[in-house]
C-alpha cells in the first residue's frame, strides 16, 4: 500500500503516478476523502470515549439526584460511543478497501505510457552474424535431445514441456551459476515453499490486476507462486528487522507457475512463455533511503550474469503502465534472439519501495529505535527462458551449441552435440 502521508502531503504526485500508469486519477480523490472521513470518525469516537471516561469519574463522586442525572447521561453516552465506534469501523473498512487498490507511486524518472513506451538505456554486445540459416531454440533443443514439447503437452497440456538430457543439465548449470554468484555477493540462498497463503499473495500485490495469472488451489485456499519473490516477501511478515548492518539479501531458487491468461496464440512455440519454469530470484529488504542504490546494484548483478552467458542484451527503463501493482520503477534486461530478430526479456529488477512491506508489516528500527516500514526490491538472476538465448546465440553450423566458458565447470563440456 502507498504511504498515506504521501497522499495527504502531495496528492498530485499520486495523481501523476496514476497518469503515468494510464489509470484513473479519480481513485486518488476517493482515497483522500475516505482518509478524511476515517480521521474524522476516529476523532469523534476518541472525543466521546474521553467524555465517557470523565463521566465515569464524576459518577463515582456524585450523590443523589446529581448521580441519577449522570447515570442517565452515561447511558446516552454509551449509545453514542457504540454508534461512533460503528462509524469508525465502517470508515476503516472503506479506507482499507480503497487503499488496497491504489498501486505503488511510480518514480518520476520512469517513462510514462504502456508496454511499448520503454526507454532503452543501453545495448551491450553485437548480435551474431551467421554464415548459415540459424535454427530456433526449439529445433536446436530437439536435435540436442534437450527439449520435448510434444510429450509435455501429452502429459500436462499446452505450454508444458520436458527438459531432457543436456537440457536438464543446462538449466541446472545456469541456476547453479546464478546461485554461486548470489552467495558470493552476500545473498542467503533459499529454497522457499511454492504454495502460499492468500494474505501473503495479496501482500505482494499479485491478487489485484494480475490475479488472473495466479493458480489457486481452492480446496486448500493456497496459491502457487509465479516467482519466489512472493514467499521471500512473506518470510519476514509481521517482524521488525535489524537493518543496522545493511540490507538483508536473499536468493530464492524455486519452480514458478503462471497461468499466462490472455496470451492465447502468443509465443506458443518453444519455452519462451510457459506455465512452469525454474528461477533464481534476488530479494532485498532495506531502509527506504537505500532502495534506489540497491536497485542499481541488483541491475548490475543481473548484467554480470548476462555477461557470463555471453549473449547480446539491452537494458530498458520500463514505462509506468507496464510496471505492475507493486513496482515504483523497473529495469528489464532483454537478450537478442536471432531467429526472431529482436530482444526478448530475460530478467527484470523492481524497486517496490515500502509498498509490499507496508502490506505485510515488515519494519525496522531507525536511529531513534522507532519502528519504520522497510523497503523491498527484487531481481531475476536466471530462469528457464535463458536457455532460449543461450542456444540460439551460441549455435554452430552443424547444429551443435558452444557452451560459454563460465558454464563449462557446471556442465562438464565445451560443446553440446546433436544426438
Amino acid at each position: 500500500m502507498i504511504d498515506l502521508r504521501t497522499l495527504r502531503e502531495n496528492p498530485e504526485a499520486v495523481r501523476a503516478s496514476q497518469r503515468s500508469r494510464g489509470e484513473d486519477t479519480a481513485v486518488v480523490d476517493a482515497l483522500l476523502s475516505a482518509d478524511e472521513r476515517r480521521r474524522s470518525a476516529v476523532a469523534a469516537a476518541d472525543t466521546l470515549r474521553a467524555e465517557q471516561k470523565q463521566l465515569g469519574k464524576q459518577v463515582g463522586r456524585a450523590r443523589g439526584e446529581e448521580r441519577d442525572a449522570l447515570l442517565a447521561r452515561g447511558k446516552e453516552l454509551a449509545a453514542d460511543v457504540r454508534a461512533a465506534e460503528a462509524a469508525q469501523a465502517a470508515a476503516d473498512s472503506e479506507l482499507a478497501e480503497l487503499h488496497a487498490v491504489v498501486p505503488n507511486v511510480v518514480q518520476p524518472q520512469a517513462p510514462a505510457g504502456g508496454e511499448d513506451d520503454y526507454v532503452v538505456l543501453k545495448e551491450v554486445g553485437t548480435p551474431p552474424a551467421f554464415d548459415f540459416e540459424p535454427l530456433d531454440h526449439l529445433d536446436l533443443g530437439v536435435r540436442l535431445g534437450a527439449l520435448d514439447m510434444e510429450r509435455g503437452a501429452k502429459v500436462s497440456g499446452s505450454r508444458f514441456y520436458f527438459l531432457t538430457g543436456v537440457g536438464a543439465q543446462l538449466q541446472l548449470a545456469l541456476l547453479n551459476l546464478a546461485a554461486a554468484q548470489a552467495t558470493a555477493n552476500g545473498f542467503t540462498l533459499m529454497i522457499p515453499p511454492v504454495l502460499v497463503r492468500p494474505e501473503i499473495m495479496a501482500g505482494t500485490g499479485f491478487l489485484g490486476a494480475h490475479s488472473s495469472e495466479v493458480y489457486r488451489l481452492a480446496d486448500d485456499d493456497l496459491y502457487l507462486v509465479g516467482t519466489s519473490e512472493v514467499p521471500l516477501a512473506g518470510y519476514h511478515a509481521d517482524e521488525i528487522l535489524d537493518l543496522s548492518a545493511g540490507p538483508r539479501r536473499y536468493a530464492g531458487w524455486s519452480s514458478c507457475f503462471r497461468r499466462e491468461a490472455g496470451t492465447y496464440g502468443k509465443d506458443t512455440r518453444g519455452i519462451i512463455r510457459v506455465h512452469q519454469f525454474d528461477k533464481v530470484e534476488m530479494f532485498v529488504y532495506c531502509r527506504p533511503e537505500d532502495a534506489e542504490a540497491e536497485h542499481t546494484r541488483l541491475l548490475a548483478w543481473e548484467e554480470e550474469m548476462l555477461a557470463k552467458i555471453e549473449v547480446p542484451y539491452r537494458v530498458i527503463d520500463v514505462a509506468g503502465g507496464d510496471l505492475g501493482t507493486s513496482a515504483a520503477r523497473k529495469f528489464d534486461c532483454e537478450a537478442w534472439v536471432p531467429t526472431q530478430g529482436r530482444y526478448r526479456e530475460l530478467t527484470s529488477t523492481s524497486n517496490c519501495t515500502t509498498f509490499q512491506a507496508r502490506r505485510l508489516s515488515v519494519r525496522y528500527r531507525d536511529e531513534n529505535n522507532r519502528p519504520q516500514v522497510a523497503a523491498t526490491l527484487n531481481g531475476t538472476l536466471a530462469t528457464t527462458r535463458w536457455i532460449v538465448a543461450l542456444l540460439e546465440n551460441h549455435q554452430l553450423g552443424n547444429g551443435s551449441v558452444r557452451v560459454p566458458a563460465a558454464l563449462r565447470p557446471y556442465l562438464g563440456r565445451d560443446v553440446l552435440e546433436p544426438v
